[in-house]
């Protein structure tokens, strides 16, 4: 998207926000001058939507404000472009999922018509344990191929599968990351705790959401872990800045993958270099507010909570 396109809404999704830390420093000289200069980008990916939840685009730099810690920050870079996408699918194929294992196997495909040839995919699946099925390819036959040959079965490793996932992502050559979940959010076979994944998801460069495959919950024959599904899957998409988007048919899966595709398309990426040098460690929150343009109702504006600043 150019800065000269004009305004124009489209098909919306509720937006996310993945930020990226980028540390340099000038090599010290040979003398015994010792001087070094470091900077530190923060590279922030933002959706706005408007009353109708559809996607806005045409904002300009302007249009925005960015603050971290509640101090203002000055935008050093704006974007509108579609940049290429590194996006890894987690599939939850568990005894629990059952007949809607094949829809989400139909989602898989809907979301992955959406790839260009810039993009690169890899696939997960968790059941008993979280296994790469798929290392990252521009093959998406590979993925579809290898999804239709899996059964359901066993129990549910979904934070295992999420780790799995951003150990993977790991490898990733587009500096555009997503992880999208489709499973019905029990977990009752994980090493990993709540509390563990989110800590790896705050420190990840990686928006995360979710397909929720959700049984009615006044079904009597729901376990505990189907029923706390959604506000799992909730919990780990928020940290993110991203959304778990539940399905309460199976029909649904395909056109809910569709919404977070064209969501990935349709973001405004912020960079700036904190006014705050400390490198601590420490998280820090940013704030992204939008000034809607004459003749635009209230705008809503989606991103991540924060990110970890470089440590020492």
């Amino acid at each position: 998207m150019s800065s000269g396109r004009s305004l124009l809404s489209v098909c919306v999704v509720v937006a996310g926000l993945a930020s990226r830390v980028v540390w340099s420093q000038t090599p010290e000289p040979k003398s015994g001058l010792q001087l070094r200069a470091e900077t530190t980008l923060v590279v922030i990916p933002v959706s706005v939507t408007d009353a109708s939840n559809r996607f806005v685009l045409g904002l300009q730099k302007e249009n925005f404000a960015i603050s971290e810690d509640g101090v203002k920050q000055k935008i050093a870079q704006f974007s509108g472009e579609d940049a290429p996408l590194s996006a890894g699918l987690l599939v939850d194929t568990s005894g629990s999922m059952g007949m809607k294992l094949g829809r989400s196997r139909d989602a898989v495909a809907e979301f992955l018509k959406t790839m260009n040839p810039g993009d690169e995919a890899f696939l997960v699946t968790f059941s008993d344990k979280a296994e790469l099925q798929v290392p990252f390819t521009n093959d998406v036959g590979e993925i579809e191929t290898r999804l239709a040959s899996v059964e359901s079965e066993g129990l549910t490793a979904l934070l295992d599968g999420v780790q799995v996932g951003l150990q993977a992502m790991k490898k990733a050559k587009n500096s555009r990351k997503a992880l999208v979940i489709v499973s019905d959010g029990g977990d009752n076979n994980s090493q990993y705790t709540p509390q563990q994944i989110e800590d790896l998801v705050r420190e990840a460069d990686v928006q995360i959401y979710a397909m929720g495959v959700f049984e009615p919950s006044f079904l009597p024959a729901l376990s505990a872990a189907e029923l706390s599904g959604p506000k799992l899957l909730s919990e780990i998409t928020e940290q993110t800045g991203g959304r778990a988007f539940p399905a309460r048919t199976n029909s649904a899966l395909p056109s809910i993958a569709r919404r977070i595709a064209i969501e990935l398309r349709n973001q405004y990426v912020i960079a700036y270099t904190p006014t705050n040098r400390e490198r601590n460690g420490k998280y820090r929150k940013v704030q992204v507010t939008v000034a809607a343009p004459q003749g635009l109702s209230a705008l809503k504006v989606h991103w991540r909570l924060g990110y970890y600043a470089p440590a020492q």
